[in-house]
């Protein structure tokens, strides 16, 4: 396995990203953008990989001007011919999966299979939109009036506005990006400060299937402190649709900014998710699932698993089988194949977990395992045993934290798993078809996601992503979420002589 001084230059000229980088891009890559530097850095060494060009304010006015323009011709463009052009992108991204997977890798710190999976979910989507590009499908009605024939369709919206977090650094904005495409949007990325170079390589990607259609100014990306950038385009009322991924905190704040110009926001914030273990569970099946869902990129998910629900009747023997496995957890060089669990991003993360342990201990949390901080951003999992009613189960901690907690009967069990603030992801483990049928009932999990014998993480494209409460109600990837990114409008054809009016209303002139 080649170190990571050997690895990241060869990757960044495979992947045409240069040291010192543009941060903005609308099509042609502005030169010298003048809003300070940036330098990313490796969480597993703490290295710097490169160093990109930040925007200013002005940088930003200027990547939104050419994109508003482009928007006025890519509208124009058949919806299958989009996405054409989203079908060459995923060749393109096929092409270069191991490298830009390994990039991710060393940039953000999920292992390296994690990063590969990312880059095939950026693949999965676009061959998802490519389809979708063929069934933007409105709606007949019949009229109440003679010779009237009623019905919807829809329309491009405008430039959507995607802002990303670091733990998926191209992936989610895909999901948003590559179904905007073909719906007739422009996108505008502003990617997370921790990610750059690998927003950069995925431009650049872009860019080249774009010059070979004489195409500009579809996919644009600005890199950028919160303020001004991320604040410009929050406010921004050319921007009609803000996708936002990150902290509920922070979301709240985004929400106010948009629903204020009355723009609309897809939010997609904080997962507190749970899973409940029956008595009668394949128990080797909830074991790998648990194991991925909380040490899975380090506990950096949105839909990692953080508290684990257990009958009573196999509580200790689950507790020791989790113990003995996260005892087999290697941590180390993301790129090393044997590595399960990389770093946490950066510092302040480390920082950000050791004082929520403290918090956990002063409420009589009990840990069973872990809790230590290695070196660097390097972490120990942690297993918790906890009680119902501490007030920090209440919170996320992004981090790998899991909380164990026993309960007697399922509606204690509902009842406990639902007392939080967020409702991403959530699952049960049960062989009981009346147990699984009322965890995905209504007085079930509150939650956007439920699952039956598979855990939190992993989410397939096809279904529509997103959670209630303080995870924001946004809906991404699949199922109907391309209405996001469309305005309906209701059409009705008057091929009568007559003029009657809806209602029966009878108004002489």
């Amino acid at each position: 396995m080649p170190t990571v001084d050997q690895t990241v230059p060869a990757i960044l000229e495979k992947l045409h990203v240069e040291p010192l980088n543009s941060g903005a891009c609308c099509g042609d890559w502005i030169p010298n953008p003048s809003g300070g530097e940036l330098e990313s850095l490796s969480p597993a060494t703490g290295e710097a990989l490169a160093k990109i060009q930040l925007a200013s304010l002005a940088d930003y006015e200027c990547v939104m001007a050419r994109a508003a323009t482009a928007f006025l011709e890519w509208r124009m463009v058949p919806a299958p011919q989009r996405g054409e052009i989203v079908r060459e992108i995923a060749n393109e991204l096929r092409l270069h999966k191991a490298d830009l997977g390994a990039l991710i890798s060393l940039e953000m710190g999920k292992i390296l299979a994690e990063g590969l999976g990312e880059v095939q979910e950026m693949i999965d989507v676009a061959d998802f939109a490519v389809g979708l590009s063929r069934q933007l499908y409105g709606l007949t009605m019949h009229s109440e009036r003679p010779g009237h024939r009623m019905y919807e369709q829809w329309h491009p919206l405008g430039i959507v506005g995607v802002i990303s977090a670091f733990n998926f650094p191209v992936a989610v904005w895909a999901w948003n990006a590559m179904i905007a495409a073909v719906c007739g949007d422009c996108v505008l990325w502003r990617p997370s400060s921790e990610t750059p170079l690998t927003a950069i390589a995925v431009q650049k990607i872009c860019n080249r299937v774009l010059d070979r259609h004489n195409l500009k100014g579809i996919f644009n990306l600005v890199i950028g402190a919160s303020n001004p950038i991320g604040e410009a385009l929050v406010n921004d009322p050319r921007i009609p649709l803000v996708s936002f991924t990150g902290s509920t905190e922070v979301g709240r704040r985004v929400a106010e900014s948009v629903a204020r110009r009355l723009g609309r926001s897809l939010l997609e914030l904080g997962g507190n998710n749970g899973i409940i273990v029956m008595d009668d569970a394949n128990l080797d099946l909830a074991l790998r699932a648990v194991l991925f869902g909380s040490v899975g990129t380090a506990g950096q998910r949105c839909t990692t698993t953080r508290r684990l629900f257990l009958q009573r009747g196999i509580a200790a023997q689950m507790t020791d089988a989790l113990i003995a496995a996260y005892r087999q957890v290697k941590i180390g060089d993301p790129l090393d194949d044997d590595t399960l669990m990389g770093p946490l991003v950066n510092r302040r993360a480390v920082g950000d977990m050791m004082a929520g342990l403290d918090r956990i201990r002063e409420q009589g949390g009990e840990i069973l395992f872990g809790g230590g901080h290695a070196t660097g951003c390097f972490v120990q999992p942690t297993l918790v045993r906890a009680q119902p009613d501490m007030p920090i189960l209440k919170e996320e901690i992004f981090a790998p934290i899991l909380y164990l907690i026993e309960f007697d009967n399922l509606d204690e069990a509902i009842h406990w798993h639902n007392g939080v603030p967020q409702g991403l992801s959530s699952a049960m483990f049960t062989a009981n078809l009346i147990a699984a049928e009322t965890f995905l009932s209504h007085r079930g999990s509150d939650c956007g996601i439920a699952n039956i014998n598979i855990g939190t993480s992993g989410a397939e494209i096809g279904g529509a992503f997103g959670g209630e409460k303080d995870t924001g109600g946004g809906r991404e990837s699949g199922s109907d979420s391309w209405k996001a990114y469309m305005r309906r409008q209701t059409n009705t054809i008057n091929w009568s002589a007559q003029l009657p009016l809806a209602q029966g209303i009878k108004f002489q002139t």
